[in-house]
């Protein structure tokens, strides 16, 4: 995954961010919205771009696009870095790929002990009997 190359395609748009705030909110444009256009991106193979598809399918819109916004500070530079940073931790975690679990068996040793203890507890039991 090249960062640069991802990062050009990046569209960030500023808005005016909502919520209480007073005189700041109603002037400054802090707010912040990242728009990344999966569809038209050169940066991800079709594999790749499959994966993030079925990933990422309940946060693209129909045409495809990936937005993201963060208000969460009063610094509009601090929320575009706010915003890419969880971009690509986005993209980094749907690209993920976890290893495939593979079945193990169980040696013979062991399971011959664990016979071998259930043998020794029913003899203990058998043993406690009165003899006919």
């Amino acid at each position: 995954m090249d960062k640069d190359k991802i990062q050009s395609e990046l569209q960030y748009k500023a808005v005016r961010s909502s919520g209480a705030g007073g005189q700041n909110v109603n002037k400054v444009a802090s707010k912040v919205e990242l728009t990344f256009d999966l569809e038209n991106s050169c940066c991800f193979s079709e594999e790749e771009k499959a994966r993030l598809r079925e990933k990422l399918v309940t946060r693209l819109n129909k045409s495809g696009q990936l937005i993201l916004k963060s208000d969460e500070d009063r610094s509009q530079l601090k929320n575009k870095e706010i915003v890419t940073k969880r971009f690509f931790e986005l993209v980094a975690k749907a690209l993920h790929v976890p290893k495939i679990r593979k079945a193990t068996k169980i040696p013979r040793s062991i399971v011959e002990k664990r016979l071998k203890t259930k043998r020794n507890a029913s003899e203990i039991k058998k043993l406690r009997k009165r003899p006919l």
